[in-house]
């Protein structure tokens, strides 16, 4: 949570959502931008000349105890500018634990509870599996947790309830449940199901189709297949990663999510052999909406003409019809 003293906006004012990733760019050249992710904002407080945006720290963040003047872009426009800022540290709360509910558990388990000492509670380092409806693997949560309670579970006696310490578990976010809901009851049968969504939710559907792709088994198609892209949705950087990743490996198949991903993608064993033809329909959504982004330290950047230029040096030769 920071606070912006001063601030002064350009363009329209910042209130709700702002951003997957917002940008501080700092006046002092020296130092380098940092980053806040999934932003949100209540707008400026009145009779103030602050504002307050909350969000997730980047892992280096500004100096300790900077507090010069900053200015904030959303990597597609400027949002505004402050003469100071400061970190507001938000009450403690106590984390609920994390309930496991029907439980099978296992050998090591089952020996840690019968055992009931602190040592033996405290399981250090776990891997939370979650699977869909079908039992395919869906993604995977790694966290430091102990044991805070178990009991029989109300549905079957041979299985229990286990509560664990949930201080270092992050839940789902309340906008990006709808979209797990929807992974859980299995992938999608038909390509687009992320285009009625705002960016916000497409960066968690990016999110879930990305986990789920490292967790099956890929195959390669042959090189020089001809490859689909259907471009009337992508109005924004994950749309443009999800329509990619369709078109080369079907609904809800994933192809990078970056560019640094993306280069990784055309190197193989996701889908795709070198060379392809990719034929991109509708390319005019993606050029109009891509074309004038913002690198973290603002300056001017075509993303559509740098993902164009990394499916070449793929060996992927696009036609954009």
């Amino acid at each position: 949570m920071y606070e912006f003293f001063g601030w002064v906006p350009e363009g329209d004012e910042v209130r709700g959502w702002a951003g997957s990733r917002v940008w501080l760019v700092p006046e002092d050249e020296d130092l380098g931008p940092w980053l806040l992710e999934d932003v949100e904002s209540l707008g400026q407080h009145p009779g103030t000349d602050g504002l307050v945006l909350t969000g997730l720290d980047d892992y280096e963040g500004p100096p300790v105890g900077h507090r010069g003047s900053v200015r904030l872009h959303d990597q597609h426009r400027w949002l505004g500018t402050c003469r100071e800022f400061a970190r507001v540290l938000p009450p403690e709360r106590v984390e609920p634990p994390l309930v496991l509910r029907s439980l099978v558990p296992g050998e090591a388990l089952r020996r840690a509870l019968t055992a009931g000492t602190r040592r033996a509670l405290d399981l250090e380092r776990a891997a939370l599996e979650i699977r869909d409806d079908r039992g395919e693997p869906l993604a995977q949560r790694l966290l430091w947790t102990k044991v805070d309670a178990f009991y029989p579970s109300a549905s079957e006696a041979d299985l229990i309830d286990l509560e664990l310490d949930g201080r270092f578990f992050t839940p789902v976010p309340e906008h990006a449940r709808p979209v797990w809901v929807q992974w859980l009851a299995g992938p999608p049968e038909t390509p687009g199901a992320w285009a009625c969504r705002d960016t916000r939710r497409r960066e968690a559907w990016l999110g879930v189709v990305q986990e789920r792709a490292f967790r099956r088994p890929r195959r390669d198609q042959p090189a020089g297949r001809v490859y689909e892209l259907d471009g009337r949705h992508i109005t924004d950087a994950p749309g443009l990663y999800l329509a990619l990743g369709e078109a080369v490996n079907g609904s809800g198949g994933y192809f990078g999510g970056c560019l640094a991903a993306l280069d990784d993608c055309l190197r193989g064993a996701f889908g795709y052999t070198a060379p392809g033809t990719l034929l991109w329909r509708d390319a005019g959504t993606a050029r109009e909406h891509l074309s004038r982004t913002l690198t973290p330290d603002g300056q001017p950047f075509d993303l559509f003409a740098a993902v164009l230029d990394a499916l070449t040096r793929g060996g992927m030769r696009v036609n954009l019809v």
